[in-house]
């Protein structure tokens, strides 16, 4: 209601082009889908056709990223991250509905846990709205299965700071279904030690079948 208000006081503008009326207006949704990410979402080097190399040791066996964070994709997450533009979510999790598979029915969807003063400051919890689009939309369950024991933030923050925060961040406070696949979202994936370390949680809790879907990837400068 609030999003449809503001739309009609200052109405959005697209991300890519400039057109007024919506923040991604189909041209530039096709543009940003046609150049979907073929690259390991892990080590962003091999090609591969599963989001996934052989050569990575991970806990996920598929995984999903729309593409580079660049361009129009860039600044829809950055209005969505940091301008708090709540009506990012809806474009962004149409572009990661548009590009994950079909899912099992028994699929749950599990939002990488936002640290709790990034929700203060935003009003809201980004990957759980993202998470909420995707379960609604191919009917599965949602669960906060994740929970943070740190507080630690990883915006500029080093490659091995990153990799040391990554690993004591998550833990499982709840039952899992052991039987039934996961499915990790997340937005940005820069090391990959979030998701590395939130599907080891998972993996540990007695998770076998383990997946990751991410808005873009982003190296780390």
């Amino acid at each position: 209601m609030i999003d449809k208000l503001l739309s009609y006081i200052a109405p959005h503008l697209c991300c890519g082009c400039g057109k007024i009326g919506m923040l991604l207006c189909d041209r530039c949704k096709y543009d940003i889908s046609s150049e979907a990410s073929l690259l390991c979402i892990a080590c962003g080097i091999n090609l591969c056709d599963v989001g996934v190399c052989k050569d990575c040791d991970v806990a996920y066996s598929r995984a999903w990223c729309i593409g580079e964070r660049s361009g129009a994709l860039q600044r829809l997450i950055g209005n969505f991250k940091f301008q708090n533009m709540h009506a990012a979510h809806q474009p962004l999790a149409s572009l990661l509905i548009d590009s994950i598979d079909q899912l099992p029915k028994d699929t749950i969807v599990v939002p990488i846990p936002t640290v709790a003063s990034h929700i203060r400051e935003r009003g809201y919890d980004h990957t759980l709205l993202l998470s909420r689009q995707v379960a609604n939309h191919h009917g599965v369950q949602l669960r906060q299965v994740l929970s943070r024991a740190t507080t630690t933030q990883q915006r500029g923050a080093s490659r091995a700071g990153r990799i040391t925060q990554a690993k004591e961040a998550f833990v499982v406070r709840t039952h899992v279904d052991s039987s039934a696949p996961h499915l990790l979202i997340d937005d940005v994936v820069t090391t990959g030690a979030t998701i590395k370390y939130a599907a080891e949680s998972l993996r540990q809790a007695g998770v076998t079948q383990i997946w990751v879907a991410v808005i873009a990837r982003q190296p780390l400068d």
